[in-house]
């Protein structure tokens, strides 16, 4: 099997991964949406990643999925949206023993990459590390975190795992990976969407408790009906602890939002809603939570699924 990470989606994590690697001389590759960003990124020269103000290039070498070459090993930096799709684009080109690393946001998004590539193994990964883009191919690394990755169908740890270790990646194996999916899910449904619908950092919260401690109560519910009683732990308890520990932050759905792009709502409370909908589950928070969303992502002119 080939050492080379490919990595398809030049964002804020995306970059993060492929410059740690690259530093400890790792072979990567970044596969660029087309041929515009490819010319744009190769006149830029590399990807620069700023690490406490300290700024360094990296000159990784990039290509578009209609490269030459089979792709063994495929890290998917990119939005839930946008997973399938590109794997369905570069499926030509993945290797009998493809793995694929999902860096996604939410639920759903996972399920449908692996229909698109049923022979390759999907990994899910869930990520607590912070980095922003500056600018087109310039990446902040903005606060510690950590990676959890783990695959609910096979347990055996990668033979590439050391890699992330030997680039300072901070990484753990999950056994339990699709309980921390869930968690960050319902930590996600409980800030995101209110941060938007009151226009607010994180922080301004603080204020709606109420609201925060009634949708803790229903996503706690679908969690344990999900098969998922460790993700329903405490909840309410560490979506104040998040809240109060990312005050000054917008969320990343906020930031979307007022970016005018489009948001991961389908992967998020989407996903929650329709799970309750399959167990017959009437979460009435929940789902006014959503229609309120919906609407007012209708109102901006922005995709709603």
């Amino acid at each position: 099997m080939s050492s080379t990470w490919h990595i398809l989606g030049a964002g804020s994590l995306g970059s993060l991964w492929a410059c740690r690697l690259a530093r400890a001389g790792k072979a990567v590759r970044l596969i660029l949406r087309d041929g515009q960003r490819l010319q744009a990124y190769q006149q830029a020269g590399g990807l620069t990643l700023v690490e406490q103000d300290h700024a360094r290039m990296y000159a990784i070498p990039a290509e578009t999925a209609e490269g030459d070459g089979p792709i063994h090993r495929l890290l998917l930096a990119c939005k839930a949206y946008d997973a399938a799709p590109a794997v369905a684009r570069l499926a030509p080109r993945l290797a009998a023993d493809a793995e694929i690393v999902l860096l996604q946001n939410g639920l759903g998004s996972q399920d449908e990459v692996a229909d698109q590539a049923p022979l390759a193994r999907c990994i899910f990964a869930s990520s607590t590390e912070g980095a922003f883009s500056e600018s087109d191919w310039r990446v902040r690394f903005a606060g510690q975190g950590f990676n959890w990755l783990g695959d609910p169908g096979y347990p055996g740890v990668p033979q590439w795992f050391d890699d992330l270790h030997a680039a300072g990646i901070p990484a753990q194996w999950s056994v339990d990976i699709l309980t921390r999916l869930w968690r960050k899910l319902a930590l996600n449904c409980a800030i995101n969407p209110l941060t938007v619908l009151h226009d607010c950092q994180n922080g301004g919260l603080l204020g709606h408790l109420d609201e925060i401690d009634s949708l803790c109560a229903e996503l706690g519910e679908l969690l344990r009906q999900c098969g998922q009683p460790k993700a329903a732990d405490d909840l309410g308890e560490e979506v104040q602890r998040v809240i109060l520990a990312t005050a000054a932050n917008y969320s990343s759905m906020y930031q979307d939002v007022r970016a005018g792009r489009r948001t991961e709502v389908h992967y998020l409370l989407g996903h929650a809603c329709r799970a309750a909908e399959r167990h017959g589950m009437a979460l009435p928070q929940l789902e006014h939570l959503h229609q309120r969303l919906v609407d007012n992502l209708r109102a901006r002119g922005l995709p709603c699924a």
